[in-house]
């Protein structure tokens, strides 16, 4: 290897990075969007506009709206306005749940009667739909029990201890933040290197590769090594933002969160780099990097959706993209923290080392020293 020309082409990279500003993007863009999608993503719903109409005006069904009014995750209002005006309400964006309460409501309870309650959800964005409708259901059941135990009922005595794992407060932080840490580990160095060999197609500088004695991987590890180097202070970077900023916990260990991170960066540096051996304008290096990169990085990441629960081709994808694999590691470090004692963490430690081997390697074959 010549070591003194390589040293010469990474200087070059730095100096260039530096003087174009490039080395802003490099810290500015992991940080904005961990920022941005770390407060914007939620999935919880919370005070949703609920509208009860009580026609009983009863005791129990005082009881009921008793559970909505002081539950965070409803705005309720009582009101006796017609079911007609309710509905229209909904067409209107001004409520999301309507909740009928019917005027035979307690009567029906005392004689051992089922009692029917009307529950109207916003279901424009199904999920947010479901978890409206979830959270309705909970509070008629938990308001059944205890009627059913007033009321002496048997029903009454069946309760359900249910306790949850790994994220015990239900928090979007702790699922949605661990894997924007594999979103941007993907996108922000697949772009950097993206820039690096098509930049020297646009201005002619890449004749100075053609006619200098460097070979082909010692001109791909001068590119290479700068976006590494810079990227990998990123790591702490974003465990210090997931952590303190998002108090994120972290059960696992720190070392394995590293070595993956490292290894992941590689492979997203690989990434750009066959995107800008094949293509010859900056532009379309950019723009087909995003693609490759935010798509994936957002559908087969788990962020969204569980990769259990896929099915056909979908399932298929999410297992073509080195990003459900470091995501698996880094959910396991924050929130499970069972580390190498998995086999599942150590075959995906093992994918993703060979996934860095075939990019680089499939680079080093596509980069050619001479003029097409």
């Amino acid at each position: 290897m010549k070591r003194s020309v390589v040293k010469a082409y990474i200087l070059k990279e730095f100096t260039e990075l530096f003087r174009s500003k490039l080395i802003i993007m490099v810290y500015l863009m992991p940080s904005m969007i961990m920022l941005l999608f770390g407060y914007g993503i939620h999935m919880e719903v919370t005070h949703a506009r609920t509208l009860i109409i009580d026609n009983d005006q009863s005791h129990f069904s005082r009881m009921l709206t008793a559970k909505f009014e002081h539950s965070t995750y409803f705005n309720a209002e009582v009101t006796l306005m017609s079911e007609t005006e309710a509905l229209h309400r909904i067409k209107q964006a001004k409520a999301d749940i309507i909740v009928i309460i019917p005027s035979s409501f307690e009567k029906r309870l005392l004689h051992g009667q089922k009692s029917e309650i009307g529950v109207f959800v916003d279901g424009a964005f199904p999920n947010r739909g479901m978890t409206m409708e979830s959270y309705v259901q909970g509070v008629i059941l938990d308001t059944a029990q205890q009627i059913g135990g007033t009321l002496g009922k048997r029903g009454g005595m069946i309760t359900v201890n249910s306790r949850n794992l790994f994220n015990q407060a239900m928090r979007d932080e702790d699922a949605i933040v661990p894997g924007l840490i594999g979103l941007v580990l993907l996108v922000a160095p697949a772009i950097l290197s993206a820039l690096m060999i098509v930049k020297e197609k646009e201005r002619g500088t890449i004749f100075n590769f053609y006619a200098s004695p460097l070979g082909r991987g010692e001109f791909l590890a001068a590119k290479l090594i700068p976006g590494f180097l810079l990227h990998s202070l990123n790591i702490f970077i974003l465990f210090l933002w997931a952590t303190e900023l998002f108090g994120v916990p972290f059960r696992g260990s720190f070392w394995l969160y590293w070595l993956a991170a490292e290894i992941y960066i590689l492979i997203s540096l690989s990434i750009g780099m066959l995107i800008s051996v094949i293509t010859k304008q900056q532009i379309v290096a950019v723009v087909l990097t995003i693609i490759i990169t935010i798509i994936p990085g957002f559908l087969y990441s788990g962020i969204l959706m569980p990769i259990s629960s896929m099915a056909g081709e979908s399932y298929i994808e999410a297992h073509l993209f080195p990003v459900m694999y470091f995501n698996h590691i880094v959910y396991d470090s924050f929130l499970a923290g069972t580390g190498l004692a998995s086999a599942k963490t150590v075959e995906y430690l093992g994918i993703l080392i060979l996934y860095a081997v075939i990019f680089l390697t499939l680079g080093t074959f596509l980069l050619k020293k001479e003029l097409k």
